[in-house]
C-alpha cells in the first residue's frame, strides 16, 4: 500500500548529495535518517552537525539522525537512494533484506550501469522489485542545496498520486520539485549530461572558446534527446530541468566534478592523476563507456559522447578527438 504522506525519510549515501538531500528533507519537516558506509563520516556528522569531508563549513539542520545500520535507514516511509551509479546494485543488495513492500525508492543516482548497460530504474527493479520507483534529477550543486539556496528539480514517477505525495514531502520554499511521469527521459538526461560536461571542460581547458562550448551544449542536447526518445522518453522532458537545465549547470561551472575533470584534461593533466586526488566519484568517467555502449545497442549516433569515451578509455589524443568532431560532414540541424 502506498502511503499518502511521508513523515519518515531514509537517505542512503552520506556523500555531498546525500547529505544535502537529507538536510532538505529535514527542513521540509520530515524525520530523516541518513545512512553512510563509512563509520567515521557518520560519527562526524552526528557529533558536529556538519559533513566536513564533503560539505565543509555548511551547518546541517538539527535533528538529523545518522547511522551505518541499513535496517534503521530503511525503516522509513520513503527512501532516497543517493549513491554513485556504479555502486547502486551492491548497495541495494545490502538493503534488500530490510526493505518493506510498498516503500518507495527515490533514485537520485545518475548513470548507466557498466557491463549490463542498465538504467538505474532497471537496477533497482532487479534488486528491489517490491519498491515503487521515482527518479529525482535536475540542475543541482549539492553545496547550494545544503545551504538552502533556491533550486528546482524534476521528480519523475509513473504513479501520479505517489509523485504528488513525494513532492509534498520533499518540497520547500527553496527546493522546488516539478512532477513528470517520464522516468526514462529524466534518467537519460542525468546520465548523459555528465559525459557532455567533461567535453565542455576539455574545451575550456584547451582554450577553444565560449562558441565551442555553446556548440557542444547544443549538439550534446541533441544527442541526449535522440537516445532518450529511442528508449521511450519524451523530447519535452529533455527541454526541462532534468535535461537542458542539468546540462547547462554541469557543463559551465568548475563546481561540477565532471566539468573540472575535463578542464584538467584539457590543460594536459593525466586522467589517473586527476582521479587520484579526488575523494568524490566523477560519474561521467564510468558513464562515458556505458552511455556509448547503450547508444551502440540502441543504434543511436552520439559523436560527442564517443569522443569523450575515446579520450578517457581508449587513449585518443585531445587534438585527434577534437579534429574528428570538427571534420564530420556538414548537415541540417
Amino acid at each position: 500500500m502506498i502511503l499518502s504522506s511521508f513523515d519518515q525519510i531514509g537517505v542512503i549515501g552520506a556523500g555531498a548529495w546525500g547529505t544535502a538531500l537529507a538536510a532538505t528533507a529535514r527542513r521540509a519537516g520530515r524525520d530523516v535518517t541518513l545512512w553512510g558506509r563509512e563509520a567515521k563520516v557518520v560519527a562526524t556528522i552526528a557529533a558536529t552537525g556538519e559533513n566536513p569531508g564533503f560539505l565543509p563549513g555548511i551547518a546541517l539542520p538539527p535533528g538529523l539522525i545518522t547511522t551505518t545500520d541499513p535496517a534503521a535507514a530503511t525503516a522509513a516511509d520513503a527512501v532516497l537512494l543517493v549513491v554513485p551509479s556504479q555502486f547502486l546494485r551492491s548497495v541495494c543488495t545490502v538493503l534488500a533484506p530490510h526493505w518493506r513492500p510498498g516503500v518507495p525508492a527515490v533514485i537520485c543516482a545518475k548513470g548507466v550501469e557498466m557491463g549490463s548497460l542498465a538504467l538505474m530504474t532497471d537496477v533497482v527493479g532487479d534488486i528491489l522489485p517490491q519498491a515503487p520507483q521515482a527518479v529525482l534529477s535536475g540542475p543541482t550543486f549539492a553545496a547550494e542545496v545544503a545551504r538552502g539556496q533556491p533550486t528546482a528539480v524534476t521528480l519523475a514517477c509513473a504513479d501520479a498520486a505517489l509523485g504528488a505525495a513525494l513532492v509534498t514531502a520533499l518540497g520547500t520554499s527553496t527546493f522546488r520539485p516539478y512532477l513528470t511521469d517520464d522516468l526514462i527521459g529524466a534518467e537519460i538526461g542525468g546520465a548523459v549530461k555528465n559525459v557532455l560536461a567533461i567535453a565542455c571542460g576539455i574545451v575550456e581547458g584547451r582554450g577553444l572558446g565560449d562558441n565551442a562550448r555553446a556548440a557542444l551544449i547544443t549538439r550534446g542536447l541533441a544527442e541526449i534527446i535522440r537516445l532518450a526518445v529511442r528508449m521511450g522518453g519524451r523530447p519535452e522532458t529533455l527541454m526541462g530541468l532534468s535535461g537542458l537545465g542539468d546540462l547547462i549547470l554541469t557543463a559551465s561551472s568548475t563546481q561540477s566534478r565532471n566539468y573540472s575533470l575535463g578542464e584538467a584534461l584539457g590543460r594536459g593533466e593525466a586522467l589517473a592523476d586527476i582521479l587520484a586526488r579526488r575523494s568524490a566519484v566523477t560519474e561521467g568517467v564510468a558513464s562515458a563507456a556505458s552511455v556509448v555502449g547503450l547508444a551502440h545497442r540502441e543504434g543511436v549516433e552520439m559523436p560527442i559522447a564517443e569522443a569523450v569515451n575515446a579520450i578517457l578509455h581508449h587513449g585518443a589524443g585531445l587534438d585527434q578527438a577534437i579534429a574528428a568532431l570538427m571534420s564530420r560532414p556538414f548537415r541540417s540541424e
